[in-house]
């Protein structure tokens, strides 16, 4: 969840334009050949991509696609055993170790809701209990989701298909980050009370994130870019929402560091940037920083 801070006709100007537009051109800046950039969300179904104006003819037009990470890359057995590890408490410590006993009980209700089972059972606390507090605030999630939209398939994302589709093509793929970086930011960027007080926060308040689940959902469908950055950035005024050091460490910094590699990549080669919307709107956002190195941005219509 990020403050949005824009306070100038122009950036309202921009903001404007953002409206229900998901995929957009990057030229000029010494540009010879255009680059496109979208924003995505990881849960979306491959056939969202059918509702994006413009989108098979932008795929076409670039040489290569990049994404927050290269998926090929993330699936290799050395990554995928490092993102294993790096989703698990230090040896010695457990869940059942970090809670409380009225903690635990809390937890456990909101997985028989979601699961079915809970931790009483021997089978699922031996599978949950080595997981840190983020990784299972991560499973819940994606729990929540899944009870809405019945049929989502894992294996078949909108966040993999652009990748998948430049393979088909012969197209070269690249990532913006390493999975290295991403596991240290997503799961171990945070101290172990912390990553606890937010998973207890998910637990005691599951019918919002529910909602709030929801309401981006639907924002990102509508591509609406401005409505999901709202949802993001609403707050509850207590300790469940974001500091300013993490929305850093989560969004404004890892913009920062695409900006600085983003130049030579589309130098190189068109390029086709796949990266979750909430990292595109907002004056520290993605679009606006293009902007401000002296890109042209349009909306792909």
């Amino acid at each position: 969840m990020k403050k949005l801070m824009m306070t100038v006709a122009l950036v309202v100007m921009t903001t404007m334009s953002m409206q229900a537009q998901l995929l957009y051109k990057i030229s000029g800046n010494g540009l010879t050949k255009p680059s496109y950039i979208i924003g995505t969300y990881h849960l979306a179904p491959v056939s969202f991509a059918d509702s994006i104006p413009g989108l098979t003819e932008a795929l076409a037009a670039s040489e290569q696609v990049y994404g927050e990470l290269d998926m090929t890359d993330l699936m290799s057995p050395e990554n995928m055993q490092k993102m294993q590890a790096g989703m698990m408490l230090p040896e010695g410590i457990t869940l059942s170790k970090l809670l409380t006993e009225e903690e635990m009980g809390r937890l456990n209700v909101v997985l028989k809701e979601l699961m079915g089972v809970d931790m009483t059972n021997a089978m699922v606390k031996q599978q949950l209990d080595a997981l840190s507090p983020q990784a299972l605030q991560t499973q819940l999630s994606l729990l929540i989701y899944m009870k809405k939209h019945a049929g989502f398939n894992p294996q078949a994302t909108f966040d993999g298909y652009f990748q998948q589709v430049a393979q088909q093509q012969g197209k070269g793929v690249g990532g913006l980050e390493t999975p290295e970086f991403q596991v240290q930011t997503l799961f171990k960027g945070m101290s172990l009370e912390r990553q606890k007080q937010l998973l207890m926060c998910l637990v005691d308040n599951k019918d919002y994130t529910e909602l709030m689940a929801e309401r981006l959902v639907k924002a990102f469908f509508a591509q609406d870019l401005e409505g999901v950055k709202a949802v993001m950035d609403e707050k509850e005024h207590n300790q469940c929402d974001s500091t300013p050091e993490e929305e850093d460490q989560l969004i404004n910094d890892r913009n920062a560091n695409w900006i600085k590699l983003m130049p030579q990549i589309m130098k190189d080669k068109a390029t086709f940037f796949a990266v979750g919307a909430g990292h595109l709107p907002g004056d520290k956002g993605v679009l606006t920083l293009l902007k401000n190195a002296g890109y042209t941005i349009e909306g792909v219509k």
